[in-house]
């Protein structure tokens, strides 16, 4: 399950503890609804796309990615995968800490800091016609299909250089950010990761505005603008994306579950859950015995 860390941000599960790299390939209809939580990190995040199509948004701008796309996600940015056509894609997943490209603090005031503090350059979509972002995706392809080799870490290490070369070389190093749109992200944040801290309590408009220090009626058009969602849907989501991992993985009954995360009762819940998943609690269990 995803962690948060005291700024709200997501502590991510990496593959081994002690190297920050996590790389997998996803169906987009294993989340409830064909969308993935809302979130943010440290990590620069890669989705590239293998079949299908999805939309991706960050900070509240909305790109499709289609076969052979991708994008670069910069560092602490809202993010999240989705579908509104609920169509299936599949795709790839790397993440990566900026802490692999800083072998010593001059690699970092030099070529990471630029890039990473450009507010600026919150993503890349990066488009096969464009001969460098062709480039990055191959590298990309290249880090997952090496991920279970001898040495994969120091692999994947200089696969991750010969990428931020690409987008050293090919990126804006211009700086010129919004500050309003900085101020009211931050804000979001602050909301969603009450959400994501609370979600197994009762939870107010009310409550959740009040972690942003704004008021419901601003609360609510920040989430539709940057989320594309109530505050409630994204409570929601959270709650069926977190029990379906408890009955993935865990032997906790449905009505123990439901109480887990947050639902006041069981019947509720099983009928959420299939509004949201298309099963109910135990057919999508079933599935992975």
């Amino acid at each position: 399950m995803s962690l948060l860390k005291d700024d709200k941000s997501e502590k991510v599960q990496y593959d081994r503890p002690d190297y920050p790299i996590y790389i997998r390939r996803f169906l987009l209809s294993s989340y409830p609804n064909h969308a993935a939580p809302s979130h943010w990190h440290d990590d620069i995040e890669f989705i590239l796309v293998l079949s299908g199509e999805m939309q991706y948004n960050i900070n509240g701008e909305i790109v499709v990615l289609r076969e052979n796309e991708g994008v670069l996600v910069n560092t602490r940015q809202m993010h999240f995968g989705f579908s509104d056509l609920k169509k299936e894609c599949e795709f790839l997943c790397v993440i990566l800490h900026p802490m692999l490209l800083c072998a010593t603090p001059a690699y970092e005031h030099d070529f990471v800091s630029p890039l990473i503090h450009n507010a600026s350059l919150p993503y890349v979509h990066l488009r096969p016609a464009v001969p460098w972002q062709r480039d990055l995706c191959t590298q990309i392809k290249q880090v997952y299909a090496i991920k279970e080799e001898n040495a994969a870490q120091m692999k994947i290490q200089a696969a991750f250089i010969k990428i931020w070369v690409l987008l050293y070389e090919n990126a804006p190093l211009t700086n010129g950010g919004k500050k309003r749109q900085n101020a009211d992200l931050a804000i979001v944040k602050n909301m969603v990761g009450f959400i994501q801290k609370n979600y197994k309590k009762r939870v107010s408009l009310a409550d959740i505005a009040a972690a942003g220090a704004v008021g419901q009626n601003k609360c609510c058009k920040l989430f539709a603008k940057y989320l594309g969602q109530t505050p409630n849907q994204n409570l929601t989501q959270y709650r069926i994306n977190k029990s379906m991992e408890l009955l993935k993985t865990s032997d906790l009954s449905i009505i123990e579950i439901a109480g887990e995360v947050g639902f006041a009762g069981t019947s509720y819940y099983a009928e959420i859950f299939r509004k949201w998943t298309g099963k109910s609690p135990t057919e999508y269990r079933n599935g992975f015995l």
